[in-house]
């Protein structure tokens, strides 16, 4: 187990504020105190809490996305491995080179998202997707995402609800999230069976599908919070099913290293914890800044319909 879960596990035990970030990997692990830290911005914000900070307009942003050839060669692979029975539910990404006149710094300041992460001038995350929340008397909660459609789409709530292949890879992922939950924690739940959220995008809204999973830990949980993570990393919604099997198949499939994208990031406030998977991620580079994106794919998916999911994912939500 990497040393940053101890840290973890440390700072939690003696009720120290801190914010952790986990790469997609844990090979990488940042744990800083709360307070007194420029390394980082943080906001996290409460539903339905709406922010206030001007927005900056669409034009600010342009992408050059992987071609769909290069797209379907991948995609392709994938769906051999499921043929194969290698996997049942693998989540796909790309890098996508933008152009923005935006510093990363001022994309934290007006991204409208419940999530949003700075670090250092490395990269930002603006993730709509928690990835646990626990509360002082132990019950930790999941809740993952998947199914997106534009919510301009006549019937769209309808649309996404009723389509078999997106129910069918939301049930793989709930279903590998409560094993998940039950590998850490007892008395296992789905409280909310697939909800819609309605997250600002570039231009357009987006609906996405979620589902919230409880589950209850031993009181003295501060103690094992980075046992926890470990335990639960990488999230589901972001790797597949088979989780293992399937993690070994994105390494070959994918072109690039995840890094911190679809990693996990949270704050500990001394009583609780919050956390997101870091989605909708801008990560700087020596070639300029790169947007990650994907989809989960499922022996039913459509190569045009993934590919124009993953662009869509590609968005600043002003």
């Amino acid at each position: 187990m990497h040393e940053g879960f101890a840290e973890i596990s440390r700072l939690a035990a003696a009720g120290t504020p801190f914010l952790f970030i986990i790469s997609y990997d844990k090979s990488e692990i940042v744990v800083r105190p709360l307070e007194g830290d420029s390394s980082f911005r943080v906001s996290i914000r409460k539903p339905h809490e709406v922010e206030s900070d001007p927005k900056l307009p669409a034009s600010c942003f342009k992408k050059d996305p992987v071609s769909f050839d290069a797209y379907k060669k991948a995609f392709d692979r994938v769906i051999e491995e499921i043929r194969a029975g290698n996997t049942y539910l693998l989540n796909l990404t790309f890098c996508t080179p933008i152009e923005t006149g935006l510093s990363l710094e001022r994309i934290f300041e007006t991204a409208d998202a419940p999530y949003k992460l700075l670090y250092k001038d490395r990269f930002v995350c603006f993730s709509p997707e928690p990835f646990i929340k626990i509360s002082p008397n132990g019950i930790i909660g999941t809740f993952p995402m998947k199914g997106t459609i534009d919510a301009s789409i006549p019937n769209a709530e309808e649309a996404i609800l009723s389509n078999e292949k997106e129910m069918a890879e939301h049930v793989m992922v709930v279903d590998l999230l409560r094993n998940d939950l039950g590998i850490v924690g007892r008395d296992v739940r789905v409280k909310k069976f697939r909800y819609i959220d309605r997250i600002p995008a570039a231009g357009k809204t987006l609906l996405q599908v979620s589902s919230k999973i409880e589950a209850r830990l031993s009181l003295n949980w501060p103690a094992k919070l980075g046992e926890i993570l470990d335990r639960m990393l990488p999230a589901g919604s972001i790797t597949g099913t088979p989780k293992k099997r399937t993690c070994e198949i994105i390494n070959s499939v994918e072109s690039h290293e995840r890094g911190f994208f679809t990693g996990v990031f949270g704050v500990f406030d001394g009583q609780s914890v919050d956390s997101a998977v870091m989605i909708r991620f801008i990560e700087r580079t020596e070639n300029g800044m790169i947007y990650k994106s994907g989809g989960g794919i499922t022996i039913d998916s459509d190569a045009v319909a993934e590919y124009q999911e993953m662009i869509d994912k590609i968005y600043l939500p002003l």
